[in-house]
C-alpha cells in the first residue's frame, strides 16, 4: 500500500517536553494522540500506518530521526517555522528519487521530511508501451507455439 502524506514508517519520539512536542505535531501534521498516563506515554496515529509513541526522554537523549512523507516540502517547512519549529537543513535533492529536508520541533527534536519526485510523463508512457508490447509478444509467441504443436 502506498504511503500517505504526513505519514511515517515508525517512530518512538523521546522528548524533554512531551506536551510541547505533542502540541507541535498535532498543529503541523494533524496527528491524533491517545494518552496512557499509567505508562507516562502517548501513542499517536498518523494518516497511514504504522503509528508510534511519544514519551519523556529519561533513559536516552531526546530525538530520533525518521522521515515524514510530504506532498510539498516548501509548504510544510513554512508551516513548521510558523508553529515554532526550525529548519536544520533546507530542501535538498536526492537524485532520481525526490527531496528531503531536516527540521527541529520547538523542543529540539530532529525529524526529516521526504517528498517523492513525480515520474515524468514520458517515462510513464514508455512503461505502458513496453508492458503492452511485451504482452502482445507473449500472446504472439503462444499462438506460434500452438501452431507448431499441431
Amino acid at each position: 500500500m502506498a504511503q500517505k502524506p504526513n505519514s511515517v514508517v515508525h517512530v518512538e519520539i523521546h522528548s524533554n517536553a512531551p506536551e510541547k512536542t505533542k502540541a507541535f505535531l498535532k498543529d503541523v501534521f494533524d496527528w491524533k494522540f491517545e494518552d496512557m498516563p499509567e505508562m507516562n506515554y502517548s501513542t499517536f496515529e498518523a494518516p497511514s500506518a504504522p503509528g508510534g509513541g511519544l514519551q519523556k526522554a529519561e533513559n536516552m537523549p531526546a530525538g530520533v530521526l525518521d522521515y515524514i512523507l510530504s506532498e510539498d516540502i516548501d509548504g510544510t517547512l513554512k508551516k513548521i517555522q510558523s508553529s515554532g519549529g526550525a529548519v536544520v537543513m533546507p530542501k535538498a535533492e536526492i537524485p532520481g528519487m525526490g527531496w528531503f529536508a531536516v527540521f527541529q520541533d520547538p523542543t529540539g527534536i530532529t525529524l526529516a521530511l521526504y517528498e517523492t519526485a513525480p515520474r515524468p510523463r514520458a517515462v510513464r508512457a514508455q512503461s505502458r508501451r513496453r508492458a503492452t508490447k511485451s504482452g502482445k509478444k507473449s500472446a504472439a509467441k503462444g499462438r506460434k507455439r500452438g501452431r507448431r504443436s499441431r
